[in-house]
């Protein structure tokens, strides 16, 4: 096919002229459009932009929000989502994209916020922040109570009206920020951060009254979990009323579902101390008066059994005198028995004794050196002898045998 030429009269448009043509028709009837469409493809690089595209079952479009757009998002676009976006449809010169501009998400069928609000539920329970294991114990008799609240609100009125009456020794500690609105987030951190420096502070109720999840949006912030989550002293949260549950409530070591509760809750009543010491009294003295009169019928049970003491004395002499008669009895005879035995034993030992021999007329003769001769083998001719009688010795010399 031959193209026709050019003619003088008509100019032909360079790309970027063309581009900036077709943007200036579709910045002229697409200046403001409402879309509604699923996210895919989602990024978000360094520069905190969001890139996407934006799709139904049979198309789909390329968009971008700009960071100075998305970073006042209350949730966290994801893919999947179908969000409802307000916007321009512009040309993206570069590369000839049509593409679509968002200043405006909200998430279809679901609010922001509360899309936000499930969203930070799940990544703080995914850490552990709501774990029941790291809930602790409240102080039994708290000296010194932190308050996170509005010093305007009816709500900070009926909780020292409540800790006065049932805790009076208690000081309270007032630590006063927005509880609404913008700006009252980072002062709830600051002020948790403030009582937590004092070191007295034992317990910290964080509370307000109810209303509207935008009233009671700072205290679902995830700021105020994590400072609530890193306070030193155990936390009670106090926010709204019981239907209305916060991821504050969730955080905290104890939830109230009043201000009113939670004075109730971090302090004993005086009153009802008072009672049970009376009735732990009336408990001791009666075990008292039970172990007395218990004690007084074992004492009069060994009184029963006991004897007069002179009589015991009595008895135990006439036993001595007994006793000491057995012994004298049993030494004679014992003395006695053993007088026999050695007179028997002398008597054997004189039997066997060499000088009973020797009375018999007999002699024992020795050698010189001693040895007593039993043979005339053991002398010899000459050999010096000594003769052992009953009465003297005798000296004398072999001279035969």
């Amino acid at each position: 096919m031959q193209l026709p030429l050019a003619t003088p009269q008509v100019r032909p448009l360079t790309v970027s002229e063309l581009a900036r043509r077709i943007r200036d028709v579709l910045d002229d009837r697409l200046r403001e459009v409402w879309v509604v469409g699923e996210i895919s493809n989602l990024r978000q690089p360094g520069s905190g932009h969001l890139y996407f595209s934006l799709k139904d079952r049979q198309a789909q479009m390329a968009a971008v929000m700009f960071r100075s757009a998305n970073q006042v998002l209350t949730f966290r676009p994801e893919d999947g989502l179908e969000v409802i976006l307000r916007g321009r449809v512009g040309l993206y010169d570069v590369r000839g994209d049509l593409q679509l501009y968002v200043d405006w998400m909200e998430p279809r069928g679901l609010g922001g916020m509360q899309l936000a609000l499930e969203q930070l539920k799940r990544k703080l329970a995914a850490e552990g922040l709501f774990a029941a294991e790291r809930k602790r114990a409240l102080p039994a008799w708290p000296n010194v109570i932190g308050l996170v609240t509005a010093l305007s609100g009816a709500a900070v009125q009926d909780m020292l009206a409540v800790l006065r009456a049932r805790w009076p020794v208690a000081r309270v500690i007032i630590s006063p920020v927005r509880v609404q609105g913008k700006g009252a987030g980072p002062e709830i951190c600051t002020a948790l951060a403030a009582l937590n420096a004092i070191t007295a502070v034992e317990v910290v109720i964080v509370g307000r009254g109810g209303g509207s999840i935008e009233d009671l949006w700072a205290f679902n912030e995830e700021r105020v979990a994590r400072a609530i989550a890193a306070s030193r002293a155990p936390v009670v949260s106090a926010v709204g009323h019981e239907i209305d549950v916060t991821v504050a409530d969730l955080v905290a070591d104890w939830r109230a579902p009043t201000p009113t509760a939670a004075a109730s809750l971090v302090v004993p009543d005086r009153q009802e101390l008072r009672e049970r010491v009376a009735a732990l009294e009336n408990a001791l003295a009666a075990c008292a008066r039970r172990r007395l009169l218990l004690c007084a019928e074992r004492v009069v049970a060994a009184a029963q059994r006991l004897k007069d003491p002179r009589q015991v004395l009595q008895t135990q002499r006439q036993r001595v005198d007994e006793l000491s008669e057995r012994l004298a009895t049993t030494a004679v005879r014992r003395l006695r028995w053993a007088r026999e035995r050695l007179g028997a034993t002398e008597a054997r030992l004189d039997a066997l004794s060499p000088l009973a021999v020797l009375e018999r007329g007999y002699g024992i003769v020795r050698r010189e050196d001693g040895r007593v001769v039993r043979r005339a083998a053991d002398v010899e001719l000459g050999d010096g002898l000594e003769i052992l009688l009953a009465e003297g010795r005798l000296k004398a010399r072999v001279e035969e045998k």
